[in-house]
C-alpha cells in the first residue's frame, strides 16, 4: 500500500475518536454545532499537533541503539539520527494536512487566510519536540527500558493535552495545570487558525517559542554531552 499506510492509521484511530466522543459521549466543542463532520476535522486538526511529538519522541529511545555501527565503526554525526525520526513525523503530518485541508473545503468551502499561519505555530511544536528528541535518544543507550516508559507517558499524555476537548471545557482549578502541557498552546492555536478563522494569542505564542528554544538548547547541550559514552555502552 505503499504512502496510503501512513493515511490509514490517523484516519481510522479518528473515525473511533469521532464516534466514540461525538456520538457515545456526546461531546461538543464550544460554539460549534451538532455537526460530526465539523467534530472530526476539529478532533483531526488537534491529532495532527499531537503526533508530530508522540511520533518523534516514541522513536527517539532507540534510535541510537538501533544503529549502533554508526557509533563504533564510523565518523557520523549522531545528532543527526533524532533528526530523521522527527523528519518523518513530519512528513505524516504533512500527508495527514493535506487530508485535513481536503475535507475541510469538501464540507466548509474556502480555507480560513490565518490557515497560512500554521508553519509559524508548529514551530515551537517542532523544537520541543527535537529537544526532547535528542534527550530522550542519549538517554535510550544508557536506560533501555526508556522506550517502555515514553509509550505509556504519550498515552496519557493524549489524553491530558487538549486533544479531544477545549482547555476552555476544564473547571476554572485544573486550566492553569493544562497551560503547563508545552503541547497546549499548539493544539489551541492550530484550531484556531485552521477552523476558526482566528489569529493567535501572540504573548502565550512568544513564551511557547521561547520554551521550545530553551529546551532545543537543552537537548542538544545533553545529547553530546553523553554522546562521549556511546562507545563504550554499546
Amino acid at each position: 500500500m505503499g504512502l496510503l499506510w501512513s493515511l490509514f492509521n490517523p484516519i481510522l484511530m479518528l473515525t473511533v475518536y469521532t464516534f466514540m466522543f461525538s456520538v457515545v459521549f456526546q461531546s461538543r466543542w464550544n460554539g460549534g454545532s451538532d455537526s460530526k463532520a465539523e467534530f472530526a476535522l476539529v478532533l483531526f486538526a488537534g491529532m495532527i499537533v499531537f503526533n508530530i511529538f508522540a511520533e518523534s519522541i516514541t522513536r527517539a529511545p532507540s534510535c541510537i541503539f538501533n544503529n549502533a555501527n554508526y557509533v563504533k565503526k564510523v565518523i557520523f554525526p549522531l545528532e543527526i539520527l533524532p533528526c530523521v525520526a522527527l523528519g518523518s513525523s513530519l512528513f505524516h503530518a504533512a500527508i495527514s494536512l493535506a487530508v485535513w485541508l481536503a475535507a475541510y473545503i469538501l464540507t466548509f468551502g474556502t480555507l480560513q487566510p490565518t490557515a497560512l499561519l500554521l508553519p509559524l505555530i508548529l514551530l515551537p511544536v517542532i523544537l520541543i519536540s527535537m529537544g526532547a528528541s535528542w534527550i530522550l535518544a542519549a538517554l535510550g543507550v544508557y536506560l533501555r527500558d526508556i522506550a517502555q516508559v515514553v509509550g505509556i507517558l504519550i498515552t496519557a499524555l493524549m489524553f491530558l493535552s487538549p486533544i479531544f476537548y477545549p482547555v476552555s471545557a476544564l473547571p476554572d482549578a485544573y486550566r492553569p495545570l493544562m497551560l503547563l502541557n508545552p503541547l497546549t498552546p499548539g493544539i489551541e492555536q492550530t484550531r484556531d487558525i485552521l477552523f476558526w478563522g482566528h489569529l493567535p494569542e501572540w504573548p502565550m505564542y512568544c513564551l511557547s517559542l521561547i520554551i521550545g528554544l530553551v529546551l532545543t538548547w537543552i537537548g542538544f547541550a545533553g545529547f553530546q554531552k553523553m554522546r562521549k559514552g556511546f562507545a563504550d555502552v554499546l
